[in-house]
């Protein structure tokens, strides 16, 4: 095994472990060997993130195993961000984040960003307490491929509906695709609100928006 090869194997583990410092040190001496920013990204912090989600899916890992590899990544992340920039790297699309207006949670959300930036989409984060119109400013400004509709509260959840109506009334609806989640949220309630697609967590985000992509 190269040198390169071992590197990206420690980066792998490294991120599954959650050891953000490792991460950013073995990051920065990856850039120093010659290795390619996208080969860090798609060769290991990916899969490393991935598979903390099927880890998380199975029952063996659970929320804050989840948060701190997100912020392990996140550390990678603030490195080899303006490096791919420069590279003109692709992106796999962009996808406007909030959580709804009345709701001031964002932990779920958070950790969707990164997975989502992990996975290569470039995300725009409109923050908490959103309401409709920004959702709808953000779209037109934006032009993402998808918005997700985040709500922790089972009293929030039925923002969903004014905010996905007035997406509808400003003539966007076709142009992206919707997501709804958050703790009491579920594939029945996505029907219901007329979301396009629904995720319980924040793994089975990026595979369902890849899915729905083409990207998969």
């Amino acid at each position: 095994m190269s040198n390169s090869d071992e590197i990206l194997d420690d980066l792998y583990n490294n991120v599954i472990d959650g050891a953000r410092e490792s991460v950013v040190k073995l990051t920065k001496e990856a850039l120093e060997m010659g290795i390619e920013p996208n080969v860090i990204l798609f060769d290991a912090l990916i899969p490393g993130l991935e598979e903390v989600g099927r880890l998380f899916e199975e029952g063996t890992f659970f929320v804050p195993e989840m948060l701190v590899a997100a912020k392990a990544m996140s550390g990678a992340m603030e490195i080899l961000r303006p490096l791919m920039a420069d590279t003109g790297a692709k992106s796999a699309g962009t996808f406007v984040m909030g959580t709804v207006k009345g709701d001031i949670h964002d932990v779920g959300k958070n950790l969707c960003n990164i997975m989502l930036e992990g996975a290569g989409f470039k995300v725009i984060d409109i923050g908490v307490n959103v309401p409709e119109e920004q959702f709808v400013e953000a779209i037109r400004e934006h032009k993402p491929d998808a918005v997700g509709l985040s709500a922790f509260l089972t009293t929030t959840m039925p923002m969903f509906i004014p905010t996905i109506e007035a997406i509808a009334k400003a003539g966007l609806r076709d142009s992206v695709k919707i997501f709804v989640g958050g703790a009491p949220v579920t594939q029945e309630y996505c029907d219901k609100v007329g979301a396009d697609g629904y995720a319980p967590n924040a793994s089975a985000l990026v595979r369902e928006l890849k899915a729905m992509l083409g990207l998969s």
